[in-house]
């Protein structure tokens, strides 16, 4: 056989094992769950342990009340109304944590004389921005910015580690 005759015979066949290849790899690294789907149904009946409790109640409640506590005590908002005004944040950007919006209140208390608002810095984070890129945009420079979430970082340190019913230094 001529050489130009089995050039493309043997780029295809090259092809053709790089497909197969790379299609084994693929399914040798396919989760095993994702290949037979589990006969697991869940219990009409409800059963003891932690998927039987609702979501709601008064244990959690107590429990959401006494995590946003100690800083509540330090912004000088009720646990229950920060708590709300949480789930309604959370309602506008599912994304947001507690974190940020515990943040976002510390700092816009801090940042108060300079024009920063909770919803400004929730709002910055709704568009997908940091809090320090929001915080930018605001007008801060960005060692203010940085320095801001610090301290605001330190607060919200100081509030968890204090007992909400002990008075702060």
């Amino acid at each position: 056989m001529k050489l130009t005759r089995l050039i493309p015979f043997t780029s295809a066949t090259l092809v053709s094992l790089l497909l197969v290849a790379a299609y084994a790899t693929a399914a040798a690294q396919r989760p095993a769950h994702a290949q037979a789907p589990a006969a697991h149904t869940p219990p009409a009946h409800p059963t003891t342990g932690p998927q039987s409790h609702p979501a709601t109640g008064p244990k959690t409640e107590a429990r959401a009340e006494k995590s946003f506590s100690g800083i509540a005590s330090k912004l000088g908002i009720p646990a229950k109304e920060l708590e709300d005004q949480f789930e309604a944040a959370r309602t506008a950007n599912p994304k947001l944590t507690r974190g940020q919006f515990i943040a976002a209140n510390v700092l816009a208390k801090n940042l108060a004389s300079k024009g920063v608002t909770i919803s400004a810095i929730l709002d910055g984070l709704q568009m997908g921005n940091s809090i320090g890129k929001t915080l930018h945009s605001l007008g801060l420079s960005e060692s203010e910015a940085k320095e801001a979430e610090r301290a605001a970082d330190r607060e919200v340190k100081e509030a968890k580690e204090a007992k909400p019913d002990q008075p702060k230094p």
